[in-house]
This record gives C-alpha cells, structure tokens and sequence, in this order.
C-alpha cells in the first residue's frame, strides 16, 4: 500500500498540506497521486464513521445470506451486481461457504426491511433462499470502538 492511501485508510482527515508534511512530499504531488487513485478506482470516496447508539440515526441494518444460482454467461456477477443496485443494499459481497452473497442492508424500521427481503430480494429469479440477521448493537466498526471499555462490566455478578 503506497503512503498516501496509508495516511487515508488509517481514518485522519488531513488536507492535502497536512499529508504532503507528513509524508515529505509536495502538495503537487499528494493531489497527483490522489487523482491518480481515484482515476484507477481504488479511492471511491471519503466516508466518516459514525457510532449508530450516539448519533441517533434510527436506522435498521440487518446481514444477509443470499443463496443464488449462478447464470450460465454470468457467473455469480451479473445476479450480484442486479442485486447490489437496490437502495436498501449497502454492500454485498460473494462468498464461500454455506451461502454465495452476503449483504448489509438498512431502512428506516424492521418492517421496511423485512419487505424488502421478502418482497423483492427473495422473488428475483435465481434467489433460492436468504437468511436475516438483525444488527442489534454494533461494538466496532472500521477498527473504530464504539462502547467506552468502562462501560462494559467484565466481572459476572455474584449471587448470594
């Protein structure tokens, strides 16, 4: 991994100035080699992370396996990408194992998502089965902790 997209993934915002300071170069030259990793689709975007309980989003995120079918000239790819179209799909990804795609998913309650499987996941040809799992809390998220380890009690309560 070059230095610059290092500084990135580690989740810093720096501007252009800060990065070039840091990693001895020219701005010039961290704006080049950003251009360049967006031109090549390895920088997609910038995205913060959020802590779901402290923001307050009343957002529904569920995991779900999806078995599938591969198509005969696509593969698996051409059913993964009609599925990782949907709004409601956050990411999807191909697996081995016990099913092929697994997805996260959000919506604005548990019943919008729940339609969302069972009505239009589940009913696309070559779907043979999914499988729910509802977040209910999240503990880490992008190497980030969310729950302060003073808050969670390691000792099991003692019963007289």
């Amino acid at each position: 991994m070059n230095d610059v997209l290092k500084l990135l993934s580690e989740g810093e915002r720096l501007s252009t100035d800060q990065m070039a300071e840091l990693l001895n170069l020219s701005t010039a030259e961290v704006e080049a080699e950003l251009k360049r990793l967006e031109s090549e689709n390895i920088l997609l975007g910038w995205r913060p992370v959020l802590n779901p309980e402290a923001s307050q989003d009343n957002v529904v995120r569920a995991v779900i396996e999806v078995k599938i079918s591969p198509e005969r000239e696509g593969g698996f790819d051409k059913l993964a990408l009609r599925i990782s179209r949907f709004d409601e799909v956050e990411s999807c990804y191909l697996m081995s194992g016990g099913y092929d795609l697994l997805l996260v998913c959000s919506g604005s309650t548990l019943r919008q998502v729940a339609s969302f499987v069972s009505e239009r996941l589940a009913t696309i040809e070559g779907v043979l089965s999914t499988t729910t799992h509802f977040l209910l809390r999240a503990y880490k998220e992008q190497n980030y902790l969310l729950v302060n380890s003073l808050d969670v009690n390691d000792k099991p309560s003692v019963s007289p």
